[in-house]
């Protein structure tokens, strides 16, 4: 009887590591799923417990909070390496959608406000600062170079290439590319969004996928290492740039402006100050020398003189 249990037990243990293994999320490896039910996968988001469809792309405000994390609640998975925006990676504040906050705050009560990518588009503030509204991005400049080859690229094959990966990879409709161009070994990628319809991706999360490849730091469940071919030939992305352009302009209040004039102001009027007590000095030393030079000749006039 034991042996006959125990081939059961085999058979149903076989059986279930498929469906475990299956349940995984193949657009985010910080989500933690589990079976609910035959062929019901569920995926929840470490950091927020928020729901996530793994169908597409999750949100940047929602992959920060993850990323947040302390590393025993992240599995075996390494912190963050940080993004290029100036003030790097932040816990972020979320939305239920999973868009960020309008007014973000750290634990000491400093605040401020950012756009939807989740950049910060005003000075920092004290717990009063009010952000009236969530300024979108629209408009997101990528520049990347790859690395030197002893032959360069054709424009139209490292365009294709390039909408075919941001349509396959990131769910990116090819109608939000605004425009491709390629300088070797400098590329600029253009994407326009005014609006996002829910069932589109938001251009900002996808450039925020795209860095985190790039970076070899991918979200994917698998962290493959991005692989970009051109005709066959490998793409090697070596530097990456990000811009974001808000539909409005960003707030900065004038201090650090009017900061830097005050010290360029300083400088120039010190130079001027030295500058001028230069040449005082000199033409003190020339008029002194020619006062020694004047006394001189006439004290040798009136030796003459005398004679």
């Amino acid at each position: 009887m034991e042996p006959l249990f125990g081939v059961v037990l085999a058979l149903i243990v076989a059986a279930a590591s498929p469906a475990d293994d299956s349940c995984t999320c193949a657009t985010n490896k910080w989500a933690v799923c589990a079976q609910d039910g035959p062929g019901n996968c569920i995926c929840r988001l470490a950091g927020s417990d928020h729901p996530v469809d793994c169908s597409t792309l999750t949100s940047k405000c929602l992959l920060m909070k993850a990323e947040m994390m302390p590393l025993k609640e992240k599995r075996l998975w390494r912190p963050p390496q940080g993004v290029l925006d100036s003030d790097g990676i932040y816990n972020p504040d979320c939305e239920d959608s999973g868009a960020f906050k309008a007014r973000q705050c750290n634990q000491s009560s400093t605040c401020w406000c950012v756009n939807s990518a989740g950049v910060r588009r005003t000075e920092k503030g004290g717990g009063s600062l009010n952000c009236s509204e969530l300024v979108r991005t629209r408009w997101i400049y990528i520049e990347l170079k790859h690395k030197r080859r002893s032959n360069t690229f054709h424009v139209p094959d490292v365009t294709k290439a390039l909408t075919q990966l941001f349509e396959s990879r990131y769910k990116l409709h090819p109608k939000y590319i605004a425009a491709i161009k390629y300088d070797p070994p400098l590329i600029q990628i253009r994407l326009h969004q005014n609006k996002k319809p829910s069932w589109d991706v938001d251009i900002a999360d996808v450039a925020y996928y795209f860095e985190k490849d790039v970076n070899n730091d991918s979200v994917f469940h698998s962290n493959s290492k991005l692989a970009v071919s051109v005709n066959g030939d490998t793409l090697a992305i070596d530097k990456l740039w990000i811009y974001y352009v808000d539909e409005k302009p960003p707030e900065f209040c004038m201090r650090q402006l009017a900061a830097g004039i005050s010290a360029v102001v300083t400088v120039v009027l010190l130079a001027a100050g030295i500058g001028i007590a230069v040449l005082l000095i000199l033409r003190w030393l020339r008029t002194r020398t020619y006062k020694k030079f004047e006394c001189k000749e006439m004290r040798e006039m009136k030796a003459t003189s005398s004679e």
